[in-house]
């Protein structure tokens, strides 16, 4: 069985872009340190989303030291709890916010829009205002090379993914996972479990029991400048930000060939996972052949390609 899942979907990627995102030209600091304050709503630990998000801070804290004072606050589920925190620590003198999960999105932006002289960063979100800014990497050019790879490995025809929540971000990158696949195998099939849950290892755990039982196999410089403007930066292979960094040796040598030539497509922007005819699940058209979706709506997106054998949730 292949098990995709949010938290082992390229963390190393998602700590390089955050770390892009927050400081490739600091400023420094004449005053006191800025304070940045992230807020996750899993644990930080060794690997995975929290994680990553974390070690996106860590080149920020070497390069400018006491000029920066970093709060990591983990385990913060999202809804009244979130806000309340988020509120107290930019009361508290942090004018840097980093809203490290989707469900962080309405009560960060209310921070932003009471505060001017606060930035807001915020993982995974679509929201934009003056000092408030979204980010997330474009996972779904990653997944569709792997739902390669695990195309040219199943022996079943039969994939399975564990994900969080149904949101745009892992609703596409299911899709082009299975899009990937069905360039490999055209008869492809993907089930979906969704745990309802950023973290939660024991139901994920179920969910890929379950999937197998289905014979599934296989931005700190411009506020300390003054001039921060909000705006989504939606980065990907180009940006050096989606990177698969190992690749199973199983995998036949013409496929692999084939997953590099369409990975440096991607890069040079001559090829989108996206792009039609793309069937919906319900047999209507996603996108016209020929035409390929933009951003905006790839971060829209909420319904899933022909070849995704579970309904999205009500």
């Amino acid at each position: 069985m292949t098990k995709l899942t949010r938290r082992n979907l390229m963390t190393a990627a998602a700590a390089t872009g955050l770390a892009g995102v927050l400081g490739s030209r600091l400023a420094l600091a004449a005053d006191a340190p800025l304070g940045i304050t992230l807020v996750v709503p899993s644990p930080i630990g060794d690997v995975g989303w929290g994680h990553a998000l974390a070690a996106g801070l860590e080149p920020i804290k070497a390069a400018y030291g006491d000029k920066v004072k970093v709060t990591v606050l983990e385990n913060i589920a999202e809804g009244p709890d979130a806000d309340r925190i988020m509120n107290k620590t930019v009361a508290d003198g942090n004018k840097f916010l980093v809203a490290g999960s989707f469900g962080y999105q309405n009560g960060a932006l209310q921070i932003a829009r009471r505060d001017p002289s606060v930035t807001v960063l915020h993982a995974s979100g679509f929201q934009v205002a003056p000092n408030f800014s979204p980010f997330a990497a474009k996972y779904f050019q990653g997944t569709y090379l792997l739902g390669m790879a695990a195309a040219a490995l199943s022996k079943t025809g039969k994939l399975g993914s564990v994900s969080a929540f149904a949101i745009p971000e892992l609703i596409t990158s299911i899709n082009a996972f299975t899009l990937g696949a069905q360039a490999v195998k055209p008869d492809i099939e993907v089930s979906v479990v969704w745990v309802n849950s950023w973290f939660d290892p024991a139901k994920e755990q179920e969910a890929a029991k379950a999937l197998i039982a289905q014979k599934c196999d296989v931005m700190v410089d411009a506020h300390l400048a003054g001039t921060f403007k909000g705006a989504n930066a939606f980065l990907g292979v180009a940006d050096k930000v989606v990177e698969v960094v190992d690749w199973n040796s199983d995998i036949p040598a013409d496929v692999m060939t084939k997953i590099k030539e369409i990975e440096a497509k991607i890069a040079d922007g001559s090829f989108s996972p996206f792009t039609g005819p793309i069937a919906k699940a319900d047999g209507s058209e996603g996108v016209a052949s020929g035409a390929t979706l933009a951003d905006p709506e790839i971060i829209a997106m909420n319904w899933h390609v022909k070849g995704v054998s579970t309904p999205l949730p009500k």
